[in-house]
């Protein structure tokens, strides 16, 4: 009889294998005959779970990030927001989620398949939780009818990945309050 709980285990010694080797050697020299290698697994058992070391390391960072990152409902849109953003940016400045992530958004830009899965498990999950916060507080008349809420999405984490991909600035809950302070409150002339 087959142990049910071997599967898992080995599954998570895979996946946690990724994540140490992702961090040691980099994203660009991981390879899966070196994760099997070191998880004591065999390169066919990785290959028939995964189609390839993006897929793999997509699976590994999302296990290391189960609970979402929901929003509260505090009646507060900006302090919600602040909270929910505030808690992103922890998880993206430091290891192994940050620098890790930051490889699987490199490496979604040549696999069709790492982007679509990317976007089917955490981006647009993301998304929709932000828009769906924004869209309660615009029904509890803290927004305005005519707010766009795709928009301020775009508007919201267009900033966050500027500086996390692009110039690859630290993201800090003061920058975030900044970007809140710009979008809810206008860039205007003073009255």
């Amino acid at each position: 009889m087959t142990d049910p709980h071997r599967g898992t285990a080995k599954t998570e010694a895979i996946m946690r294998t990724t994540l140490e080797l992702g961090q040691e050697i980099g994203y660009a020299k991981l390879s899966i005959e070196a994760i099997a290698a070191r998880a004591g697994a065999g390169k066919h058992t990785i290959y028939r779970r995964w189609p390839s070391k993006g897929a793999l390391l997509l699976d590994s960072l999302l296990s290391l990030h189960q609970s979402s990152l929901d929003y509260p409902d505090t009646g507060d849109i900006v302090a919600d927001l602040r909270t929910q953003i505030h808690a992103a940016v922890d998880l993206l400045g430091n290891p192994p989620f940050g620098p890790l992530y930051r490889s699987l958004i490199g490496e979604a830009q040549h696999d069709p398949q790492v982007a679509a899965a990317l976007d089917e498990r955490f981006i647009a999950p993301q998304a929709e939780m932000t828009v769906n916060r924004l869209r309660a507080a615009q029904d509890q008349g803290q927004l305005s009818p005519a707010f766009d809420l795709s928009l301020a999405m775009a508007i919201l984490s267009g900033p966050l990945y500027f500086q996390f991909l692009i110039t690859q600035e630290p993201l800090t809950h003061e920058y975030v309050d900044r970007v809140l302070h710009a979008l809810f409150n206008g860039m205007g002339k003073p009255s």
